[in-house]
């Protein structure tokens, strides 16, 4: 799998890359690192650590959920097993519980065959690129754990009411009621399945959901955040004010307004920081995005007197800008939003609340708030290839990179990046015309599949 970790955990081919014993051992070790006793009773306040568990619905994420568990318990672990919810709900359980660490056992938007662990430290937060390289350094040297024995060995229980807790706290953050609002809410066969729907009526909105009823096999599967056509396609035929989109594990939300637009989490991010700036909350008039976010975007918030602070693809990265600033909004164009004052990483319910209350709160259609941007054309190639490292470096893709910049200047950019979770290199291009932007894009991505034929 080359580095443990990527820009979103651990993520593989379910029972090939990402098996049982590397989730077992993934487990131990983020226990030990992430908590100060290693096991009970060796900490000053003699407890064990305590472990949040939670995990999407694919068939998958019920056998590594056991591997978890039992890495985490082989640790000293306490458990507490949440069952099927998204990565934000097991995110914002793990700060209530006070847990040690959470851990989540979703692949995100991927397909089903593949699964992913996701873990957080004590309150809710994403990891550094320092503790997942001494998680990593633990999984490779295992003999040096501990291991606890009889009484000390970790013990694990069901959190029954873990859902109840997260909705409340969703419709508690609503800044408006959504009473009058109609929204199709495409739950992905994913984690939002029940809780989504739930939270949406609860604060007052009438919902239409659709590809809420996961088996296991068909999370993400021609639905979700993914393929909007679906939404699209519900808004139009049920008449409703718009519709949002989720991914398997609910941490992202895209849009489509009343005439089926997409409205991108670029745009989502405007519409919120400008609700926030009404209401006096955006600390210093600032909004984090990362490279990805179009051009249309920084454009747009120059011109209200929003300063935009970039970051790396992932929204990791979006999150350690905003601790360190303490900005109050961020996110990515696919969608992944975070607002600090009321959670720690992104949550595609929680935008998806706060968007409606704007669309509530001014009576305005979501075309019309998502007009504030005017988007570049944007091309976005994904080239499989056999070694992303060369199919991004190699120095006739470089050539053709700084040839299109040149083309480029001052009407449009490219950005190249390998995949953090995939064996893809992403192309992306914007320009004056589409025309331009796929000539552009189309060019730089044979170069990269000539570097890095895919196998």
């Amino acid at each position: 799998m080359g580095r443990l970790f990527g820009t979103d955990g651990v993520r593989g081919l379910a029972n090939a890359d990402l098996s049982p014993e590397l989730a077992l051992r993934v487990a131990a070790a983020a226990a030990h690192v992430l908590s100060e006793s290693l096991w009970a009773g060796s900490s000053a306040s003699g407890r064990a650590p305590v472990a949040v568990v939670g995990r999407d619905p694919r068939a998958s994420g019920e056998m590594l959920e056991a591997a978890v568990v039992a890495g985490l318990t082989s640790a000293g672990a306490t458990v507490i097993r949440v069952g099927v919810l998204p990565s934000p709900a097991v995110a914002y359980l793990t700060a209530e519980a006070r847990a040690d660490l959470g851990v989540m056992l979703s692949a995100s938007h991927n397909p089903m065959p593949d699964n992913g662990i996701k873990i957080f430290a004590a309150g809710g937060h994403k990891l550094p690129d320092e503790i997942e390289d001494q998680i990593e350094a633990a999984v490779a040297d295992p003999v040096a754990w501990p291991r606890p024995t009889g009484a000390h060995i970790g013990r694990a229980h069901d959190l029954l009411d873990g859902a109840e807790h997260y909705v409340k706290h969703l419709v508690d953050s609503t800044p408006h009621p959504l009473a009058g609002v109609r929204v199709v809410v495409d739950c992905a066969n994913g984690a939002a399945a029940e809780v989504g729907p739930e939270a949406y009526r609860r604060a007052g909105a009438d919902v239409i959901a659709i590809n809420a009823e996961p088996d296991g096999l068909n999370i993400n599967e021609k639905c979700g955040s993914t393929h909007l056509d679906v939404v699209r396609e519900a808004v139009l035929a049920h008449g409703a004010d718009l519709g949002l989109a989720h991914d398997g594990d609910a941490d992202r939300c895209l849009a489509v307004d009343a005439a089926g637009e997409v409205v991108d989490g670029d745009q989502i991010m405007a519409i919120l920081a400008l609700a926030m700036r009404d209401e006096g909350t955006l600390t210093d008039d600032t909004l984090v995005a990362t490279v990805m976010s179009n051009l249309g975007l920084r454009l747009a918030m120059q011109q209200v007197g929003i300063r935009l602070v970039e970051t790396k693809v992932g929204d990791r990265y979006v999150l350690e800008a905003l601790r360190a600033g303490g900005f109050a909004i961020g996110g990515e164009q696919s969608g992944h939003i975070v607002m600090p004052a009321h959670a720690t990483t992104g949550d595609g319910i929680l935008t998806g609340l706060h968007l409606l209350a704007r669309v509530a709160a001014t009576g305005r259609s979501l075309a019309d708030l998502a007009s504030v941007v005017r988007k570049l054309p944007q091309v976005l190639v994904n080239v499989p290839v056999a070694d992303r490292a060369t199919g991004s470096r190699a120095a006739s893709v470089l050539a053709a990179v700084a040839d299109a910049e040149a083309l480029l200047t001052g009407t449009g950019r490219v950005l190249l990046r390998p995949s953090g979770t995939e064996s893809l290199v992403r192309v992306m291009v914007e320009a004056s015309t589409v025309e331009l932007a796929e000539s552009v894009a189309t060019h730089i991505a044979a170069e990269v599949r000539s570097a890095s034929p895919a196998s």
